[in-house]
């Protein structure tokens, strides 16, 4: 059975972590000088690398090489991933490696399990680590016991809590650990981790194909990984550069032509067309969330290009367009002023949001349309 690739390419050394930058040089400095702490909390969106980053903080301070290292005084930081210690990390058998995952162990019994496996010492490692996902979501009993172990751990227990939701934490744990800040990676960072996986997968795929899985991934580079996959799964037949246009069904994307049809028809000022071409979408069995998020982005492109007042071909902010998409995309904007698209956009984006919660999905949309149209007919 084959490895997803967010498995088989999760980032064994500290230079493979793609972005955090800050954090990176922080802990890979307190691991060169031997000054480790006791807790550390990683909180951030998902897919930011706060796990892989806890396996590898693991690793490194248990590397038998990287031990003997420190001792004799070299600096070094990278676990050897050779040793019996960062092999067995590697393969999930370390029995001084604790995951917990809070979100299904959650109450008060598990953190007392963990409370009375922590009088143990380490098996064969040096330190016994012990990360917590999901933390915000122990329960406020749960919470308050690991508490008092994180007050007066052994010396040689490590603990590395990962949330997504930093609000939810209670403060004296917060005030007790170490605090990390992932950030949502960027759309360059992504693009630039796909192509080495792909490259290291023998696939040619073109850029503006990586573009739209970099797009879609909203910052998690989990997400974008997992998407690879499902291309990379989808083409496996084929030698010939994979192309956006090839993906698109695949992905589940929405046509940009279809979108830009639409924001055709309201440069126009034709709201009854533009209602029925929306409405011709849903029918078809368009998804209309996904159809929203897409124009939001592409009139996001819009003003990009409006205010820089540059080509769209040589601006990095504009991606996931072919050159004759770029091309229609100039054009258009030509038809609007920056003021109108500012109003477009929050009307457009109101309307993604009340979709949910609308018992006719496309009506948010379709007053949307009207109180545009309207406006500009004014």
């Amino acid at each position: 059975m084959s490895l997803a690739l967010y498995r088989k390419y999760r980032p064994q050394t500290f230079k493979e972590i793609v972005g955090q930058e800050h954090i990176v040089k922080t802990l890979t400095n307190a691991i060169a000088s031997g000054m480790i702490s006791h807790a550390y909390l990683f909180s951030g969106p998902r897919g930011s690398g706060k796990t892989s980053v806890a396996r590898l903080l693991a690793k490194a301070v248990n590397c038998e090489n990287l031990t003997s290292n420190i001792q004799n005084q070299k600096s070094n930081f990278e676990p050897c991933n050779q040793c019996s210690s960062c092999l067995e990390i590697k393969q999930g058998k370390a029995i001084d490696l604790i995951e917990i995952d809070a979100a299904s162990h959650r109450g008060i019994d598990e953190i007392r399990e963990l409370r009375e496996g922590i009088r143990f010492g380490p098996t064969k490692s040096k330190y016994k680590v012990f990360i917590i996902d999901e933390a915000h979501q122990l329960t406020r009993e749960a919470a308050n016991a690991l508490l008092k172990t994180l007050e007066e751990p052994p010396s040689y227990a490590i603990f590395i809590l990962a949330t997504t939701e930093i609000h939810k934490m209670i403060p004296t744990i917060i005030s007790r650990c170490q605090r990390f800040d992932f950030r949502k990676l960027t759309l360059e960072e992504i693009i630039k981790r796909l192509e080495l996986i792909s490259k290291k997968e023998n696939a040619r795929i073109e850029r503006p194909a990586l573009e739209l899985i970099a797009l879609n991934s909203e910052g998690a580079i989990r997400d974008a990984e997992s998407l690879l996959d499902r291309v990379l799964t989808f083409k496996l037949e084929t030698k010939e550069e994979i192309k956006a246009e090839e993906i698109k069904d695949l992905l589940g994307l929405v046509e940009i032509n279809q979108v830009s049809k639409f924001v055709e028809l309201i440069s126009q000022k034709k709201a009854a067309e533009a209602v029925d071409f929306l409405n011709n979408l849903i029918n078809r069995g368009q998804d209309i969330q996904e159809f929203s998020r897409a124009l939001v982005n592409y009139l996001r492109q819009a003003l990009i290009l409006k205010i820089s007042g540059g080509r769209g071909e040589n601006n990095p902010l504009i991606t996931g367009l072919t050159k004759e998409e770029i091309q229609n995309l100039e054009k258009q904007v030509e038809k609007f002023t920056e003021q109108e698209l500012q109003k477009i956009i929050n009307l457009f984006l109101q309307a993604e949001n009340r979709i949910k919660y609308s018992s006719i999905p496309q009506l948010p949309l379709e007053l949307a349309i009207v109180e545009i149209v309207g406006e500009e007919q004014k």
